[in-house]
């Protein structure tokens, strides 16, 4: 970096500042299109719990129980959240204050994922520096601030995990390759600190746990062994898993769950290498084979008992020790089978082809060329390069919220082969041979017979040959003497030689300039896609709403019209239902009690609301009685044409509700195994719950008259009917929320209260009667 001087130096950090203006820049599409607001579902409870940090402090926060969500269960906040992106935007918040920036903690969590995204490139680039280079870094760094798989996760508004944990994510691997490459102890405690801040933040921290393991076991098969790996690895997993465990939401699970198993029997089988190769280095032969069978057989047995512990312990629980989630990527059919709560998030669904086009474009096809370029030479740290990648691009087919993990890789990869591209080009175009001269000088020998070479001339020449010949014998002295030391530390030295040794397999200048021109054009291509795609498709907030059509653009902001008519208008007490999508964005702004929210820690209670939803109209009156529930809301788009809407989610209601309450079958819902909501939806579906709150009075406020649904395409089955136990009371603008109110007990059972009460006179009368007439038959 410093090989231009201070001039250098300076064009050097100019170019990493601008890729970091780019990657905020980039994500500010949502503040100047729309406003600056918080998007999708989860940020608004991150949001509520910045709010609560920086009002309460950090005591209060640790021990904060929350009592408006999940009712009447509640939530101990402080130990059931990851607390890295509320600390960080709390802390970013915090310094605003202290240095008279008066910034308000929306604003603070609305900007975290753009600046995060800056950190994130940068990070990219010592990554990438490190194992291929500084123009593969800036390469790598250039791309991932344009990737649309990571912008959709972090514009403006996207406070979610992911808006740091990338950050932490590629940072991490960067202080694990440095310490590898390096064997510093100082790196190697950075790392583990990097990996504390990853398991603060975000739930994917296990990804870092199984692929450096991974990673470090194929080194030891591939005789790859060495001090700096053993420092790179050991400190992470003893350090690693310290602070991992303080951690209140992780815990022991840090040492107790299936999926940290695999970094501790890395851990051993490296330190029975290192102990291997300290033995042999310090015995003599006989006396090795002779500790090497003691050792061999007193491991033996301790590995027996100690896997037998282990298999005891994973058989004893029923998903063998790992994670919901986790068995779904292992298995991408086990969610759909026992788990569907997971499966109905659309973010848990694998993706299509199209989805990998869409969200990193041209880096798939530089992904096999940054492969080979891995290969020349191949390291340590550029095998890991290809695990990585090999392995994300395993768990984004299975989830599309994995594209996310991809996104660095690729672009580490297409950095790789963009600059080893235009390395090889532009080489081609600086050393090409120019017109040869060897004809006039011929020509003028002819011409000039006196003109020979003097002798003197020959023997320096056969001098200069004698020192290249001495010069390249001790260079590969030198060579075998490091190899015999650190052969990774070696193969990485070399690297400029086998690129000076490159200069002559060079292409001819047309093709070269050929290459360049088609590389640029491809550049180009990618940043008009990424710019569309931060514009466009991923920009939009979820809350507010907006369609274009020849009239010009259509705002729906529904969402928040219904929220701030639940806050205005229902008691601070009240205790408001609704599918559990909705769960976060209701107490953060309506800020009111919900029954469930998006956390989906307890799958009786989401399953409860579900079965409540699929049962006729009395029995779900009953049900949200019991859960003391005075209103009800439903998301509906058949009027505007939101697909989004509770109609199109009814049917995982019914397999989650079904899943805990055998009564609910999804038979029951289908016609011939197609879901319908026409004439021919079957009687238990037109009965529901959801769908009369959803439908009522829609035929009457449609324009035809006929109920058509503009989502299903198709005319409603039941279009005029009553309802009984709930009442409307709130319908947004463009009817996509639906508020009803729950009846009172008294309107509807005061009626059985008298028959009750005429029983009770008239019993009486007739035991009167039959005592007289027994009296009198006694006489």
């Amino acid at each position: 970096m410093a090989e231009g001087g201070p001039l250098g130096l300076l064009v050097f950090a100019t170019i990493l500042a601008l890729i970091g203006v780019l990657a905020f820049s980039i994500r500010l599409f949502s503040v100047i299109k729309y406003e600056s607001i918080i998007h999708e579902f989860d940020p608004y409870f991150n949001y509520r719990v910045t709010q609560y940090l920086t009002k309460a402090g950090i005591y209060e926060f640790w021990n904060w129980f929350d009592d408006r969500t999940w009712y009447p269960l509640g939530r101990v906040i402080g130990g059931t959240v990851y607390p890295g992106l509320t600390l960080t935007a709390g802390t970013m918040w915090w310094v605003a204050q202290k240095i008279n920036i008066p910034l308000s903690v929306e604003t603070v969590c609305v900007f975290t994922a753009p600046v995060f995204s800056a950190f994130a490139s940068w990070a990219t680039f010592l990554l990438t520096k490190e194992v291929k280079g500084t123009g593969a870094g800036l390469t790598a760094a250039v791309l991932l601030a344009m990737v649309p798989s990571y912008i959709s996760r972090s514009v403006a508004g996207s406070y979610d995990n992911e808006a740091v944990a990338i950050f932490a994510l590629v940072f991490t691997f960067y202080l694990y390759i440095k310490t590898l490459n390096t064997g510093s102890l100082f790196y190697a405690t950075l790392n583990s600190l990097a990996y504390f801040y990853m398991v603060c933040s975000w739930g994917g921290y296990t990804f870092i746990i199984n692929l450096i393991p991974i990673h470090v076991l194929m080194c030891l098969i591939t005789g790859r062994y060495s001090a700096r790996l053993y420092i790179a690895y050991a400190p992470l997993v003893v350090l690693g898993t310290l602070l991992a465990a303080l951690v209140p939401v992780v815990g022991f699970n840090a040492v107790m769950t299936s999926e940290h198993f695999a970094s501790f029997l890395v851990f051993v089988i490296l330190h029975v290498v290192a102990l291997d190769r300290y033995i042999r280095r310090t015995l003599d032969e006989k006396t090795y084979r002779l500790a090497f069978t003691v050792v061999v057989t007193i491991g033996t047995t301790g590995a027996v008992v100690l896997v037998g512990i282990l298999v005891a312990l994973v058989a004893a629980s029923p998903t063998k020790g790992w994670s919901g989630r986790s068995l779904s990527l292992l298995d991408p059919t086990y969610a759909s089978k026992y788990i569907p709560i997971i499966a109905s998030v659309s973010e848990h669904q694998p993706p299509t082809w199209p989805s990998y086009f869409m969200d990193i474009n041209i880096l798939a096809f530089l992904a096999p060329a940054g492969i080979i370029a891995c290969f020349r030479p191949l390291t340590d740290s550029s095998t890991f390069i290809i695990l990585y990648l090999v392995t994300s691009v395993y768990f984004s087919g299975v989830m599309v919220r994995l594209m996310l993990v991809l996104a660095p890789a690729a672009c580490i990869v297409g950095g790789i082969a963009l600059s080893a591209a235009f390395d090889t080009l532009t080489r081609s175009i600086k050393y090409a041979p120019a017109a040869p001269p060897a004809v006039s000088i011929a020509t003028e020998t002819e011409e000039t017979p006196g003109l020979i070479a003097s002798p003197a001339s020959s023997a320096t020449t056969l001098k200069e040959k004698a020192k290249d010949a001495n010069a390249e014998k001790v260079k590969e002295r030198v060579a075998k003497r490091k190899q015999r030391k650190e052969r990774d530390a070696m193969e990485k030295k070399h690297v400029p030689e086998e690129a000076s040794e490159d200069k002559l397999a060079l292409l001819p200048v047309e093709a070269s300039a050929v290459g360049l021109v088609l590389l640029i054009l491809l550049a180009s291509f990618y940043v008009v896609h990424c710019v569309w795609a931060a514009a466009e498709a991923y920009s939009a907030p979820s809350i507010v709403l907006t369609s274009r059509t020849e009239d010009g653009v259509h705002v729906f902001d529904d969402f928040r019209e219904a929220y701030g008519w639940l806050n205005h208008n229902t008691d601070e007490n009240d205790k408001v239902a609704s599918w559990w999508d909705y769960g976060y964005q209701t107490t953060a702004m309506a800020n009111r009690t919900v029954i469930v929210d998006n956390n989906t820690w307890n799958n009786t209670h989401i399953a409860t609301v579900g079965m409540a939803m699929s049962s006729p109209e009395k029995a779900a009156w009953d049900i949200y009685r019991s859960l003391d529930v005075k209103y009800v809301f439903v998301v509906f788009g058949g009027l505007v044409g939101y697909p989004s809407d509770d109609i199109n989610k009814f049917l995982w209601m019914v397999r989650i509700g079904g899943g805990v309450f055998p009564h609910i079958k999804e038979p029951d819902y289908l016609r011939d195994g197609n879901y319908r909501i026409d004439d021919q939806a079957t009687p238990t579906m037109l009965n529901s719950l959801m769908y009369k709150l959803s439908y009522y009075r829609f035929a009457e406020a449609s324009m035809d008259g006929k109920g058509f649904d503009r989502v299903r395409r198709t005319e409603i089955g039941r279009k005029h009917f009553k309802l009984t136990h709930f009442e409307e009371v709130f319908t947004t603008h463009h009817w996509m929320v639906r508020i009803y109110k729950l009846k009172e007990q008294k309107n509807r059972v005061r009626g059985k209260i008298k028959r009750k009460s005429k029983a009770g006179k008239s019993k009486p009368s007739s035991t009167t009667n039959r005592s007289s007439s027994k009296g009198k038959s006694q006489k």
